[in-house]
């Protein structure tokens, strides 16, 4: 997580320093390279950490799955063909050959790397509920449960805001006010961050395990509950 803040942070400064050499000189003088390395590095870390927090590797297990494997084996390659599709969408215009199919790529990629990062967080919650079943630590089950079930709303939310809603301002707003969109997007992926930083931050002796008989017994009844569902 902190290596993600870091990469996040350079991008952005990258990103400022090639805007602001464009804009005086014309040309990038090579900070466009970095810019494009640290935001490949930062998508492949953000979706790694996602995947990561998603399966409850060092929260729930200290391992990773066959099927959680695979899910990495396949985002990690995917995230670094949709940030070359990005390299050359960026760097060219709609005057070579290929630029719409480029366009496609990354798109149809960015796409199937969005739902699969989904399904290990669907899988950690039904093992949860399989699990309060069983092991007789309905609390601290029921915690865990609520905690990824908010983390699978705020993924949903950041993700249908930075696909959909900022495609959309990016189409419909003029040139003149493309800064509103790229403004809208820093905002959310800052407040996304926060938000799973805070979540899934180490601490000592968490107060959600901190827990009495009482609502043991109310959480083994919230737990019966078929409504406790995604």
């Amino acid at each position: 997580m902190a290596l993600l803040v870091v990469m996040k942070a350079l991008n952005l400064l990258f990103a400022a320093e090639d805007k602001h050499y464009v804009k005086v000189t014309g040309t990038a003088h090579g900070w466009d390279v970095l810019f494009y390395i640290f935001q490949s590095m930062r998508v492949v870390l953000l979706f790694t950490v996602i995947v990561l927090i998603g399966t409850g590797w060092s929260f729930l297990k200290p391992f990773l799955q066959d099927r959680e494997k695979k899910v990495l084996m396949i985002v990690i390659p995917l995230q670094v063909l949709a940030n070359v599709a990005s390299v050359v969408i960026g760097e060219t215009g709609p005057f070579i050959k290929d630029w719409v199919t480029w366009n496609q790529v990354f798109l149809i990629v960015d796409i199937v790397c969005c739902c699969a990062i989904i399904f290990p967080i669907v899988w950690s919650i039904r093992s949860l509920r399989e699990t309060s079943k069983t092991d007789g630590k309905a609390a601290r089950n029921l915690a865990k449960l609520t905690l990824f079930r908010q983390f699978y709303i705020v993924v949903i939310g950041y993700l249908y805001f930075t696909r959909i809603v900022v495609f959309a301002l990016k189409t419909i707003a003029a040139y003149k006010y493309q800064w509103v969109a790229s403004s809208a997007e820093e905002i959310v992926s800052l407040a996304f961050y926060i938000v799973m930083f805070y979540m899934f931050r180490p601490v000592e002796r968490n107060e959600y395990f901190v827990l009495d008989d009482e609502e043991e017994e109310a959480a083994a009844l919230a737990l019966q509950d078929e409504e406790f569902e995604l």
